[in-house]
């Protein structure tokens, strides 16, 4: 069945287009969405439960400045570091990413690489199944294709899936602002890294994301020591002065490790490079599988001399996750 073109629109920048196939039933769905000025991220599909018949694509939009990737893998695959895709090669490809216009069945793994607003991708689903997807930089990001037999009807046409997209969207952004970022600081040159909230639905998991150091400016003097804390449960972050590394993963040679677990590094110069490495949470712990490590989740600096340092966040400098810290005398 041919589905209408329909076009739905939020005041959060959330947009979903859909126009219909001149062969079997093509659906769209988006991925991400975020507020005005890109500093609360909707790290989710929306809608994350489709139901579909065999036969049937599915393109994915991204809407957000956050990457994403659009990911199926095989049952029982061990999920792979960030994100190298189908690792190892798929038969028959000779990259680790998947083309748009794929077929998935659950014999193959699927992968985009990342990709940022604007981007699509199309999947079409031979088989019937009930296949998870997940986004392979995103940990809490899940979500379910039901693909039925062409005999079964379905219980949702597109027009509901634009206008659960849409109220998901607006309902996990209104989860969170800075306002409500968790201000328990410990001493006046604290910073709050971030904030966050994971939900669940019968789909997966969704998470809005603060991406934005709360408090980002510290004023304070020659010898003191600011320490930001990453508030979020799942979202990495970095507190980088100076050169951005090629790799953002490892702290600096320059950081050492506190004796409560944190990571320390002294400036000294506006000209010095800091980079604390990646700043999370461990993922959860599950029944049957070994106990995670401990993240890291705080970083220190002290300032031998005064000035005006910038900072950032490697990874989301470009929604506007900067800050300063000025050093008087």
């Amino acid at each position: 069945m041919k589905m209408p073109c329909s076009r739905f629109t939020t005041t959060i920048l959330f947009t979903l287009l859909t126009c219909g196939p001149a062969f079997g039933s093509q659906w769209q769905a988006a991925v991400g969405a975020q507020s005005q000025d890109k500093g609360r991220q909707v790290v989710a599909f929306l809608p994350n439960e489709l139901w579909i018949h065999a036969g049937d694509d599915v393109t994915w939009t991204v809407n957000a400045d956050e990457i994403h990737t659009v990911t199926f893998l095989l049952a029982g695959q061990l999920r792979p570091p960030f994100p190298v895709g189908c690792a190892p090669f798929p038969p028959g490809l000779s990259s680790l990413f998947s083309p748009s216009e794929s077929s998935f069945d659950g014999s193959t793994c699927v992968s985009t690489p990342p990709m940022v607003s604007g981007q699509t991708f199309n999947v079409m689903f031979p088989a019937t199944g009930n296949f998870k997807l997940v986004c392979l930089v995103h940990p809490d990001m899940t979500g379910v294709v039901h693909v039925l037999d062409p005999s079964t009807p379905l219980p949702h046409d597109q027009s509901f899936y634009d206008k659960e997209a849409a109220v998901q969207a607006h309902d996990l952004l209104a989860e969170l602002n800075q306002g409500q970022a968790d201000h328990h600081t410990v001493s006046p040159n604290a910073v709050i890294v971030g904030a966050g909230k994971t939900l669940a639905n019968g789909g997966g998991h969704n998470t809005i994301s603060l991406m934005r150091f709360v408090q980002p400016e510290l004023v304070m003097h020659v010898g003191d020591t600011a320490e930001w804390t990453n508030d979020d449960p799942s979202m990495p972050h970095t507190i980088t002065f100076g050169t951005e590394p090629k790799n953002p993963f490892p702290p600096s040679p320059n950081v050492s490790p506190d004796s409560d677990d944190g990571l320390h590094a002294t400036i000294s110069s506006i000209s010095d490079s800091v980079h604390s490495g990646f700043i999370v949470s461990a993922s959860q712990d599950q029944i049957g599988i070994s106990q995670r490590p401990r993240g890291t989740t705080r970083f220190r600096i002290t300032f031998t001399n005064a000035g005006i340092y910038p900072y950032k966040c490697a990874l989301h400098d470009n929604l506007g996750m900067v800050g300063r810290i000025i050093v008087l005398p």
